[in-house]
Order: C-alpha cells, then structure tokens, then sequence
C-alpha cells in the first residue's frame, strides 16, 4: 500500500479495512484512532481537543507483559522463573513489537506530524513498537483482557513460537537489516576480523559497516553470535542517531 495515499484513520472505511487486518471491530472507534495518533500529530493542531498515543501505550505495555507471562506459563510449565522473565523480555522488546507492527502494517495508518513524516517516522521502530503497544491498550479498554488475550495470542504467536529456537539469533540482524534498507537504502556488511582460543573454545570477533562506515563489532562463541551481537549495538546506535 502506498502511504502517501493514505487519508486519516477517521474515515469510515479505512478503520474498517485495519479492523479486518487486525481480525477485531471495535465498539468505540474512537479508541482506534487515539491509538494511532502520535503526539507530533497532536502538537500541530493545538486548538483541537485530541488526545495522543502515550496513555494507551503506557496501559498496553501493562496489558501485553500479563498477557505474555501467562501464555508463556502455558507454553513452558517447567521453565524457571529466570528463563520467564528472559523469554518475555524477548518477545516485548522493541524487536518483537516492531515485527508485529510491520506484519500488521501499521504504518499506513500512524497519525504523525509533517516533519515526523518527513523524517521517516513510518519506518521508526520506536514509533511503531511504541504504536503497538497503544493498540494493544485500546483492545483492551474495548473489548476486556479476554478479548484482547485472543488477539494478542493471535498477533505474538507466531514470534513466541520460536523461543528457545536457534530461530530467535536472527532478530537484530533481520531487525537491522529491515531498518537499513528503509532509511539508508543500503545492507549492512559484516566482517569477520579476529578468531582466538584453542579449536574447541574459539572466541570469533567481527565488525558491522554500513557505507563503509563501521558502526559496531561483536564477540562471541560463533561467528553468528558475534554477529548478533554487533547488530544489536548497531540497531541502538543508529536509533539513538
């Protein structure tokens, strides 16, 4: 869908075609179009009444971490309170809000500000993880924990389906290389530029670059681990760009 033929969320049809994208129609629509409004949409029409993201996100955030323990209590009922807490983390970090949000296509509908849009605010994983969580607040206050359980089980499944897998290694570096393409229109490249220790306890050491420019280096137990760890910093880094 291209975005710049989006028209507000407010039109009757767009909130029903998101409504059928999410599997949920909501009762009071009002809370649909609250959950998209970032606070720089917000801040340009100072004499209206609206209200933007941030409360909703604040309630989702609470909302998502019960409903999260409690599939996870379910999907591993041996696990350790630690390994919990760590698969939780996991799934509700800004990686894996981010990946909902881009399977939901929510950037089509983010109510952001001219110059948040400019700046491409609808690639911004902090603006659509923190969007996510909007949503799954406004579920919520419409349609009660059970009715929002069902779609948070639906939209957070197929990623908690993959804890404790080798699967899960490759989330900043898909995270990273999502993010690159969109903003910078380039890959990010990896180096392997050191390896020590005897054969059966390497440590492999390897430098991100993105244009050239090197941006993180990573060390770990495998060449894939070192680069997991490299995209991460490099993710964080270029947010905090």
């Amino acid at each position: 869908m291209n975005v710049q033929q989006i028209t507000p969320l407010s039109h009757k049809l767009e909130v029903e075609e998101f409504s059928k994208r999410l599997g949920y129609s909501f009762g009071q629509p009002e809370l649909l179009l609250e959950a998209f409004r970032h606070a720089s949409y917000v801040n340009e029409q100072p004499d209206s009444n609206l209200r933007d993201n941030e409360r909703l996100e604040f309630l989702g955030d609470a909302v998502l971490d019960l409903a999260i323990s409690h599939i996870l209590m379910e999907l591993f009922p041996d696990a350790e309170e630690g390994d919990l807490s760590k698969f939780r983390a996991m799934v509700v970090d800004e990686a894996g809000l981010y990946r909902v949000a881009r399977a939901l296509g929510l950037a089509d509908y983010l109510l952001l500000g001219r110059g948040e849009d400019q700046n491409c605010g609808r690639e911004k994983p902090s603006i659509l993880a923190n969007t996510t969580e909007a949503l799954i607040g406004a579920l919520y206050l419409d349609a009660g924990f059970e009715g929002a359980m069902k779609i948070i089980r639906k939209l957070f499944g197929p990623f908690i389906e993959t804890i404790n897998t080798e699967e899960t290694d490759h989330d900043f570096k898909s995270l990273l290389q999502e993010y690159t393409q969109q903003v910078y229109h380039a890959l990010p490249s990896y180096r392997l530029f050191n390896e020590s220790g005897p054969s059966h306890d390497k440590t492999f050491e390897v430098t991100l670059a993105l244009n050239d420019k090197i941006l993180a280096h990573g060390q770990g137990k495998s060449k894939k681990e070192a680069e997991q760890i490299a995209a991460r910093e490099a993710f964080y880094c270029l947010k905090g760009d």
